[in-house]
């Protein structure tokens, strides 16, 4: 006989409909190879109005169930068992503790004795440390942790509140405003050509420090196209221009 499946309940509450927080949610679970029960929804009926569903997510074993609720925690699914977060104290300096919980760039509450507190400093790839006394929570960056700070490890015991609603100029709006034309940026391009191009006369070399604004932009063939002319010979650059070149070599997308 199969062995009957493990089940947590779980809430969403919100602007979960128009916002698509709430099938986002339920194609997580599923994607993750669980699946749910919708047991109760309530929709809001004017446009202010918070909608909430109760959800009941299946899984065949406690490891899935676990990886499917660390999935759609992020996305404000809080298990209506409630827990207090898990406190782990860091052994050394500048390191956290296994399976940390690591922040997003959303609001994010901890609970703590029973009682919800907010996360302050709020920043994303860092971890939350907890004083229990103060009743405080913050955003601390790797580089700062010391050790005895009380961090928080796994996802029990923390939720998050996601932006629920787009509104007209959104996150990334410095994507679609013009560059102002105030700046000389034809005169400071031509400079630049002049110099790698003196350079390269010359054979020495160029090194680029990119960011991601060179995929956001449509400049990768440009930037190919001086590799392969002998313009760049290194490039410097951090994770995120990587991560968001594979996107847009696999997908066509970029902060897709």
């Amino acid at each position: 006989m199969s062995q009957a499946p493990l089940v947590e309940d779980v809430e969403l509450s919100g602007h979960i409909i128009d916002s698509l927080i709430l099938p986002k949610v339920l194609d997580l679970i599923t994607a993750c190879g669980g699946s749910f029960e919708i047991k109760q929804v309530s929709i809001g009926h004017r446009r202010q109005d918070p909608s909430y569903a109760l959800i009941e997510v299946r899984a065949e074993s406690a490891e899935q169930l676990q990886q499917i609720l660390k999935q759609i925690a992020d996305h404000g699914a809080v298990p209506v068992a409630q827990q207090d977060c898990r406190l782990v104290p860091a052994d050394c300096e500048g390191a956290f503790p296994p399976g940390f919980y690591s922040t997003t760039n959303q609001r994010t509450e901890v609970r703590v004795q029973g009682e919800w507190i907010p996360v302050q400093r709020q920043e994303m790839d860092c971890g939350i440390c907890v004083d229990p006394q103060r009743k405080r929570a913050w955003c601390l960056p790797m580089l700062d942790v010391r050790p005895g700070d009380l961090i928080v490890v796994g996802h029990k015991g923390v939720r998050v509140f996601p932006q629920q609603r787009r509104q007209a100029g959104g996150t990334f709006e410095f994507m679609t405003s013009s560059v102002s034309t105030e700046k000389p940026k034809g005169v400071a391009v031509r400079q630049i050509a002049q110099q790698m191009d003196l350079a390269r006369r010359e054979q020495k070399p160029i090194v680029l420090v990119a960011g991601p604004a060179v995929v956001h932009t449509g400049s990768v063939e440009h930037i190919c196209w001086m590799i392969r002319h002998g313009y760049i010979q290194r490039i410097l650059a951090g994770n995120a221009m990587a991560a968001h070149d594979i996107e847009q070599a696999l997908y066509g997308t970029s902060l897709g």
